[in-house]
């Protein structure tokens, strides 16, 4: 029996239709993504489910008695603290407690006692404790009140007050925008482990590979529901259009012919019967329809002027706020080909390090040299609160360049899927995606060769996301990044930089080691509350070390690889550059001998260069495996 049941729902907003007849059926116990393009109507279907609008048609059914939370999009603001505000989410609860107080009636004095006895709301502040912990609330943290927290720190409240309630329905909206990875991988660990259904709209990959079981992809206005995660549904989506279309080009094959003949014979007595037997099989050819994708996303950053190494360089700094250091004894370096991630819990000093590199903060120790050409760009979500709400894209872009001609103007912000109704479009009436592609044009506006992205995804829907990791890798500036979207991670950066305990430090490693070094961090903290004794206590830190000093042993091999691999792919692109100009039969005229003998001198060095390249990086390679081999 299904627990959630949707009957020919159409929903519209704004004379819009989001969805039209649209079906889906959500098992108990099931996870659903939820997933579609910016603006196809995901939020406003789960603001339907929870009663907060009214559908256009259709039905939208509940089963009985099934408890449904969701996470309410405004953040609490009042002065009760977080654990109380997480209790007080068990309306039930705070009822019965409030009617013990006041009960005379002996046999209803029983039926609280017994009913509060049945819902576990003894156990129910350590339950909530749990949750806000995972959430990365400490205990001293728990005991503030709301108010105290940035509005990103009280959403993540809503949801610990949504995953507290453990209901039969959950509904999730976006749950991992405001968390960092390590909050992430809690939130994760608890989903997979949550008993009850989930419906659940994200564009982390991530979440959606390792806690869902099928997808619910909304598009055109009807929902289809694929098994699997997020992997699984972009291959049987793939093959679905592959076989579309080609049965839609046999199709239209059969017909050109068909139509050729009747062209040809229908004016003849002899041929005229032949000719309208061909019309009537014309009519009885199936109707398939082309699959006609929406137009691709792209993005596509302005091409940097090149600069000499180093492109910033920090000896021993300080940096914080009122004179009181958050990051202390900085000592690091950044040069055009740096692709670096920065990691960390949130309130580290993730964003204060990125400020610091932007220079919208000074160092208060210590010495930043920048190379007085370089240009940044600087990208971060809060920024979407200092737009214009009246003002247009083009509005924005022409302050930001004031000398600039209109076509310049737009073609910068059709960099970036800006298009010409976008880009005369009220800032008000763009969708939080939109609104990050507009902030994107305005940070790469001047063609910087360093691009500082602070959570760059949070508004972007899964297809943006991938034209975001196409025009990174195609970018030939150097790239900060700070993301809690590992895949993201993975993707763009290779080396990673961890901000914590006041320190910023490269971490030697991956995101998958990244990844267990957390879980074992965790792990560790959890042993040591719960007092082991002093032998077992030794023999982990023992293997800690151990572990430790293997990733130090390794981390020149794996540096020699990643230069590598840097460098195959620079030389890779300055030979497909030369070879280009060199099929140019331009190059030949007279006069320019000279450029064409140039080009193959250079041509034979970077054949030679690639091939030592190779052989360093296949002798890094075989080491790495072989002291992987002997840890094993």
């Amino acid at each position: 029996m299904s627990l959630l049941v949707i009957s020919d729902l159409t929903l519209r907003i704004a004379g819009r239709t989001l969805l039209d007849q649209a079906d889906l059926s959500i098992e108990p116990g099931r996870k659903v993504g939820l997933v579609g393009r910016n603006g196809a109507g995901k939020s406003t279907l789960l603001a339907a489910i929870a009663g907060d609008i009214a559908p256009d048609g259709g039905e939208i059914r509940l089963s009985a008695r099934a408890r449904m939370a969701r996470v309410k999009q405004e953040a609490p603001a009042d002065g009760a603290s977080l654990i109380e505000t997480v209790l007080a989410g068990d309306t039930e609860r705070t009822a019965l407690l409030t009617e013990a107080e006041t009960a005379t009636d002996p046999v209803r004095i029983a039926e609280i006692h017994e009913r509060l006895r049945a819902i576990g709301a003894e156990s129910a502040p350590a339950r909530a404790a749990s949750v806000l912990a995972g959430l990365g609330f400490n205990a001293e943290a728990q005991l503030r009140p709301v108010s105290d927290f940035s509005g990103g720190w009280r959403m993540r409240v809503s949801l610990a007050t949504a995953l507290f309630l453990e209901p039969d329905l959950l509904l999730l909206d976006e749950p991992t925008n405001h968390l960092d990875l390590e909050a992430t991988l809690w939130l994760e660990t608890w989903l997979i482990r949550f008993a009850g259904a989930a419906l659940i709209v994200s564009h982390d990959r991530g979440l959606l590979d390792s806690c869902v079981d099928a997808i619910a992809h909304l598009d055109k206005g009807k929902l289809t529901l694929t098994p699997g995660g997020y992997e699984n549904f972009v291959r049987i989506r793939t093959e679905h259009a592959l076989q579309q279309a080609r049965q839609a080009e046999k199709i239209a094959a059969q017909r050109a012919h068909m139509q050729s003949f009747v062209d040809r014979f229908r004016a003849k007595a002899t041929k005229a019967r032949q000719a309208q037997a061909r019309l009537k099989a014309l009519e009885k050819l199936p109707a398939i329809e082309a699959v006609v994708e929406d137009a691709p996303t792209r993005f596509a950053f302005p091409e940097p002027e090149q600069l000499p190494p180093p492109m910033l360089t920090m000896n021993r700094v300080s940096v914080g706020y009122g004179g009181k250091p958050v990051l202390s004894n900085i000592s690091l370096r950044l040069d055009m080909e740096d692709r670096i991630a920065l990691l960390g819990a949130n309130g580290n000093g993730k964003s204060t390090f990125a400020k610091l590199v932007a220079g919208r903060l000074e160092p208060l120790s210590g010495t930043l040299e920048r190379n007085p050409r370089l240009k940044i760009g600087y990208f971060a979500q809060h920024q979407a609160e200092e737009l214009v709400l009246n003002d247009t894209p083009i509005d924005h872009m022409a302050r930001a360049l004031p000398k600039a001609l209109p076509p310049v103007i737009r073609a910068q912000l059709a960099r970036f899927g800006l298009d010409a109704d976008r880009a005369e479009t009220p800032v008000r009436d763009l969708s939080g995606g939109e609104k990050a592609r507009l902030l994107l044009a305005l940070a790469t506006r001047d063609a910087p060769q360093l691009l500082i992205l602070d959570e760059p995804t949070n508004h972007l829907d899964l297809d943006a996301r991938d034209a975001l990791v196409r025009a990174l890798s195609e970018f030939e500036g150097a790239v900060l990044l700070i993301s809690h979207d590992p895949h993201l991670v993975e993707l763009v950066a290779d080396r990673l930089w961890l901000v914590a305990d006041g320190k910023v430090t490269p971490f030697e490693g991956d995101m998958a080691e990244y990844k267990s070094w957390l879980i074992e961090q965790n792990r560790s903290a959890n042993r040591s509350a719960k007092q082991q004794d002093t032998a077992s206590q030794q023999s982990r830190k023992d293997d800690r070390r151990e572990r430790a000093e293997a990733r130090k042993a390794q981390a020149p091999l794996r540096k020699i690889i990643k230069d590598a691999e840097s460098r195959l792919a620079k030389l890779a692109t300055e030979r497909a550059k030369i070879e280009a100009s060199l099929a140019d039969p331009a190059l030949y005229t007279d006069g320019k001998a000279e450029d064409v003998t140039r080009l193959n001198t250079r041509l034979a060095a970077i054949g030679k260069e690639q091939a030592e390249v190779e052989e360093r990086w296949l002798e890094a390679e075989a080491e790495l495996e072989a002291a992987n081999a002997e840890e094993d």
